[in-house]
């Protein structure tokens, strides 16, 4: 039977993939599933009788403003308290006009995909790279290329040797996409020496970033390093963060800091996507940030993450074979395994699934869909009963395939 669907999708679509964690997400749904596949906070981190106070008192406090529509860039008071809050990332000397709020972090990279990307544009990324950003740029058809990380951050030298070529071959980067802390899924974090050095490059071979700081305020080893943003003196840097791991995921409110030419062009983008993020949780977000409710749980938040950080790490040791290395995040959600090169950790998440227990494969995060014997775990979400019996079932299986 001929389908009415038949030729009518347009050619971008090819490039739509399903996000493998979002996939996982629904196996797991109403399972007995031990998951460390999605990067889903601890929801005991949720300051929710604040959030339930706040609710029901800002319709008091700003009258029929929160159900109402809003103007696209946000909020104005919303947008002047995250610029203020911005300076606890040494981010200064911007206003509300610096700032434009989004549906979440996700829509922001979305819409500066859309923005700044022609088909055939290069644009620069971390080998691995967050999957949802990967699978957005995708849609404009850029070049990809992917740098190395180390350690501590990406391989400047392997940057800077790709970045001379492109200029000898008369070639320019749009932009660099980068995850400097905390760095999700590969756990790493890209030192101040590395940072500095990255805005050189930036300004000697005219390329932008974009720096996505989903987990600066989530370190709990020693002090988070200061955003690239902050030491951006040519605006260069296009920074996002998000409200979803420091107050709720639910609220799906992120933002931006930028130039303001650069969220102006954003403000039109999104006139023709959403108009306009949701205003009722932008004031609550502007309440828990005028409180100190962000402020105040931000260490409980830290504490709970460190303690199961380094439960899952002393699990690894125990019970995973010899020859796997793992990362040692110094904050975040996330750990980055890689296993045996015999072993496929895409094949292998069927039988782990049957025997209760949810990852990532890491291939999804490399643009090439290398790292085939690489996983991510998340440690923000599990309990620690799950945590130590999951990477003890994981750690038999791996063993058992090695």
């Amino acid at each position: 039977m001929k389908t009415v669907l038949q030729n009518v999708f347009s050619s971008r679509t090819k490039h739509l993939r399903a996000s493998e964690i979002r996939d996982i997400l629904k196996i797991t749904e109403g399972r007995k599933v031990i998951s460390f596949a999605g990067g889903l906070p601890d929801p005991h981190t949720f300051p929710a009788e604040d959030i339930k106070q706040i609710s029901s008192e800002i319709l008091d406090k700003y009258d029929y403003a929160p159900l109402q529509y809003t103007t696209t860039a946000g909020v104005t008071e919303f947008r002047k308290a995250i610029a203020d809050f911005s300076v606890s990332r040494g981010i200064r000397g911007i206003s509300y006009k610096n700032v434009f709020v989004s549906t979440g972090s996700q829509e922001s990279i979305y819409i500066l995909g859309q923005l700044l990307l022609d088909p055939g544009d290069i644009l620069i990324i971390e080998h691995p790279t967050y999957l949802a950003a990967l699978n957005s740029f995708r849609l404009n058809y850029p070049t990809f290329i992917g740098i190395t990380l180390e350690s501590d951050g990406m391989n400047m030298e392997e940057l800077e040797e790709n970045l001379k070529r492109l200029y000898n071959e008369g070639k320019r980067v749009k932009f660099l996409y980068t995850i400097p802390t905390a760095h999700n899924p590969a756990g790493v974090t890209m030192s101040l020496e590395k940072r500095k050095h990255l805005i050189e490059l930036a300004s000697k071979y005219n390329f932008l970033i974009i720096e996505d700081d989903a987990y600066g305020h989530v370190v709990f080893d020693g002090e988070a390093p200061p955003s690239i943003k902050s030491l951006d003196e040519e605006n260069r840097v296009i920074y996002t963060s998000t409200m979803s791991k420091i107050l709720s995921p639910g609220l799906r409110l992120g933002w931006v800091v930028a130039d303001e030419d650069i969220i102006k062009e954003m403000e039109m983008m999104k006139q023709s996507v959403d108009l306009h993020s949701s205003t009722f949780t932008q004031y609550i977000a502007l309440e828990a940030i005028k409180r100190g409710v962000i402020q105040k749980n931000l260490p409980r938040i830290r504490k709970m993450y460190k303690e199961k950080r380094d439960l899952m790490l002393d699990e690894l040791e125990k019970s995973f074979p010899e020859g796997c290395e793992w990362s040692r995040p110094v904050g975040g959600m996330f750990i980055f395994a890689k296993v045996g090169d015999k072993i496929d950790t895409g094949k292998l998440l069927a039988e782990s699934l049957e025997r209760g227990v949810a990852y990532v494969p890491g291939s999804g995060f490399f643009y090439d869909n290398s790292g085939r014997n690489t996983m991510r775990l998340n440690f923000s979400y599990p309990t620690p009963d799950e945590i130590k019996e999951g990477i003890r079932i994981l750690g038999d299986l791996i063993k058992e395939k090695s």
